[in-house]
């Protein structure tokens, strides 16, 4: 009997402790849409997808996020309007295609600002102790909308069908890149004819001879076959690509507090997760073209050759301050600021 009642008392604490987590929200029940830059199974859909089972869950099915894939609601530009205009309550987009509407997050494409290593762990420090994330945020706001993190997914890489050892080897070189005013001047540094094009329309691009080459991290270039029309990977140690989750700003101040806590949490605290995982993804992706494709080289640059790149990168970042909308000075004085506090805190060389 005594078992019987202690076995009793066990089942109505559980019970009770259930309670108590289906009515952390409080809110009434919400459907939203998410818009992915990404296709099925890449980077931000798969974390999109982690992002809303985990409110899913958390809210006990109250708050229930339909994730849209890349191209089901449109083009990368297309997804950044429909979330300001709050057709869709959430995009995950990166610091280029935003820069339509957010100009102060080209920041982040500025070139050789992070370090080689470690950039999901110096983002998390960023997110947490910086004052850069309370600058794009207010930026974010003054748009209609509100930043949750910055996300990394590996570093960009240039394919091309010339081999790429030099900077003086980018000569002429018709390049696809994100839409984005900083990105452009980025390669005309390097003496690249940059192009802005819809991720859609770039193996057709390549095939075509439209371009030379295209920049994008490892995972696009093996997801979306881009490799199978090009003969080289290079890394340029240049620029990590980093995603931007956003939600609509009239939206999210229609939801309780610690909804809203809650959305920020869990992109704040996956960063480090995420970047594990996206660095896993990568290297199993390069083995997959390895395969798929033996002739395919993957070619890192020598010291020598980065230093003259870096040298070109710097001539751009006075530019920043026109383009980069209001605050760009101030903006970008913190995100440096933000980055060598956080390599000195992680003992970054």
């Amino acid at each position: 009997m005594k078992k019987l009642f202690l076995i009793t008392i066990c089942a109505l604490f559980l019970a009770s402790a259930a309670m108590v987590s289906a009515s952390e929200y409080t809110g009434p029940a919400v459907k939203a849409k998410l818009a992915s830059e990404e296709i099925e199974g890449d980077f931000m859909t798969v974390w999109a997808n982690n992002f809303a089972d985990h409110m899913r869950k958390w809210s006990d099915g109250k708050i229930d996020i339909e994730v849209y894939p890349y191209g089901t609601l449109g083009s990368e530009g297309d997804i950044n309007e429909l979330a300001q205009m709050g057709v869709v309550e959430f995009v995950f987009s990166d610091y280029a295609w935003i820069s339509a509407f957010v100009p102060q997050a080209q920041v982040l494409a500025l070139n050789y600002l992070f370090p080689t290593e470690k950039v999901p762990q110096v983002l998390d420090w960023m997110m947490h102790n910086g004052e850069f994330y309370s600058l794009l945020d207010e930026a974010f706001e003054k748009n209609g909308l509100v930043p949750m993190s910055v996300m990394f997914e590996g570093w960009q890489w240039l394919t091309s069908n010339q081999k790429v050892n030099t900077l003086d080897d980018m000569k002429g070189l018709k390049i696809r890149v994100m839409s984005s005013k900083l990105l452009v001047e980025d390669y005309k540094a390097y003496g690249a004819v940059p192009t802005p094009m819809d991720y859609g329309e770039v193996y057709s691009g390549l095939q075509m001879g439209l371009i030379d080459g295209q920049v994008n991290p490892l995972f696009a270039i093996y997801s979306m076959k881009f490799y199978e029309v090009q003969k080289y990977c290079t890394q340029l140690r240049n620029e990590p690509f980093l995603g931007i989750p956003s939600v609509n700003l009239d939206f999210f101040n229609s939801l309780p507090e610690n909804a809203q806590q809650e959305m920020i949490k869990f992109w704040q605290d996956s960063i480090i997760e995420a970047g594990d995982w996206i660095m896993k993804r990568n290297a199993e992706d390069m083995e997959k073209m390895k395969e798929a494709k033996p002739e395919l080289e993957f070619n890192y640059l020598d010291d020598e050759a980065i230093a003259a790149f870096e040298k070109q990168a710097e001539t751009v970042y006075p530019k920043f301050s026109n383009i980069g909308g209001e605050g760009a000075d101030e903006i970008l004085e913190a995100l440096l600021q933000d980055i060598e506090d956080a390599k000195k805190a992680l003992d970054i060389q």
